[in-house]
């Protein structure tokens, strides 16, 4: 008897095999299944710790396969021309994929569904990637959520469906067609030496995400409403490196998360909030994409932001002399994360005190953030300059050093990530320093510089430019929330 024809699947930010709608429906079909990666547009576009954590998860994901007797076939090119090739090669009669909502991937994808339907092959997308699909949610009017609360209301008590186990064994195709090799498309060149830095801190592959949860949720979330907000403890589920590529379904973090506040883990609850806010942000990329790329509020354009200057400079290589700014920066850069707390205070210390356009800040997210996601940073970015929905007042300028006094009261943090405070600075302290360009010519044993902006200063600045320009409304301000749980 003649094999059936065979489908693809197209593995993307879904490298995992639990909870993985699109992997389930391509094993459903009964054919044999090809997961397929593509080096493609859309990897290309990405920044240099991005890309090189994506190209390790590709790793691990493709072990996982071979475990099943399976393979992940690598190939590299325009995704819509690989992909024809593809079902030209080995005679497959459906494509499956789990569907992605940033205004790059729906473009791409829009293509390749028309692109195959037009062939004659099925062209199957997938949920998988968020708990609801952004467009079934609505308000009572109709219209989508701008304001996250009642996003929150709307949905904590929906049933986003229950996680399927992952498949004991894949189909194998008569004849596996060639693979490229991953260690050819050079995902980790633009890391150079600071990829032996930050892979110290990276929880790579699915059986990494879930023993992650595991320990999370069996201690620390209990204290998690209180302990998300002190950088200097390991009180985070620190989950978003794994979302991000999907190395754990959300619906399995939702519903373990969901079963610790039903066993009466006090700090449950602000955990599922920080799913849902990742949530929110895709349904706002969904409805108004140009959130990724330009103010939210249009009112903003006409704001004198400045771009890219020798003060941006000084704050991407933590030398603002503003000491929670700096250890922020400096933790993105050693471990390739930043905690949530820091992120708030690094983005709008740019935004307000130094006066910079909030997209310097996410450009240099998207360069050096392992955890970095398209909907969640444009959001955090915006709420923070006050630029976007669900925003911080303009007026409501958060003081780095009151913020420290307040979260780092030991200052902890700071002496962890800043060399140039201590006689004897630690491991992560000199790895910064090990982990920079050359060229930046920085080195542990110079003095700590003083602030290129005082406090005061950048503040009142802020605040002139935000009466003459926009007035003084008075927006509301939502709890702070973001991208790193």
């Amino acid at each position: 008897m003649t094999d059936p024809a065979p489908v693809i699947y197209w593995v993307r930010r879904d490298l995992r095999l639990a909870d993985n709608p699109a992997l389930g429906a391509a094993v459903a079909s009964g054919r044999p299944v090809i997961p397929v990666f593509i080096h493609d547009e859309c990897v290309e576009a990405l920044g240099a710790a991005p890309k090189w954590r994506l190209g390790l998860g590709v790793s691990a994901f493709a072990a996982s396969l071979e475990k099943l007797g399976a393979r992940l076939i690598l190939r590299r090119g325009k995704a819509v021309s690989v992909l024809r090739a593809l079902v030209v090669e080995t005679g497959a009669a459906a494509v499956h994929w789990g569907r992605l909502y940033d205004p790059q991937a729906v473009a791409r994808d829009t293509e390749i569904k028309a692109a195959l339907k037009a062939d004659g092959i099925g062209a199957h997308s997938h949920a998988g990637h968020l708990l609801f699909e952004p467009w079934t949610v609505q308000t009572g009017t109709g219209g989508f959520y701008r304001v996250f609360t009642p996003f929150w209301n709307g949905v904590r008590n929906r049933d986003p469906g229950q996680p399927a186990k992952g498949p004991a064994k894949l189909r194998p195709p008569a004849v596996w067609p060639a693979s490229e090799l991953i260690a050819d498309w050079g995902m980790a060149a633009a890391m150079r030496r600071g990829a032996a830095i930050v892979g110290q801190h990276v929880r790579v592959g699915e059986a990494k995400a879930q023993a992650r949860l595991a320990w999370f949720l069996d201690g620390p979330v209990q204290i998690y409403r209180t302990a998300r907000d002190l950088p200097g403890a390991d009180g985070t589920s620190r989950l978003s490196e794994n979302l991000t590529y999907g190395e754990i379904g959300i619906r399995t973090v939702w519903h373990q998360g969901l079963r610790a506040l039903h066993d009466g883990m006090a700090g449950a609850e602000t955990f599922l909030k920080e799913l849902v806010w990742r949530v929110f942000s895709y349904h706002l990329i969904h409805h108004t994409p140009q959130i990724a790329v330009s103010n939210w509020k249009p009112e903003w354009d006409a704001f004198p932001w400045t771009g890219k200057s020798a003060l941006s400079s000084d704050w991407t290589r933590g030398r603002t002399g503003i000491q929670f700014v700096d250890a922020a920066l400096r933790e993105m850069y050693v471990t390739g994360t930043m905690h949530n707390r820091g992120r708030m205070i690094v983005a709008s210390y740019l935004t307000k005190h130094l006066m910079t356009h909030w997209s310097v800040g996410q450009r240099w997210f998207a360069e050096c953030l392992t955890d970095w996601d398209p909907a969640a940073n444009a959001m955090g970015w915006q709420w923070a300059a006050g630029s976007g929905p669900d925003a911080a007042p303009y007026f409501r300028i958060f003081n780095p050093d009151t913020q420290a006094e307040k979260f780092d009261p030991g200052a902890s943090y700071r002496r962890r990530f800043i060399a140039e405070l201590s006689d004897a600075p630690g491991k992560d302290a000199l790895d910064y320093f090990r982990a920079i360009p050359r060229h930046w010519r920085m080195v542990p044993t110079a003095s700590y510089p003083e602030p290129i902006v005082a406090l005061d200063v950048g503040r009142n600045r802020a605040l002139a430019a935000y009466a003459a320009r926009l007035g003084g409304g008075n927006e509301r301000l939502e709890p702070p929330t973001g991208s790193s749980l």
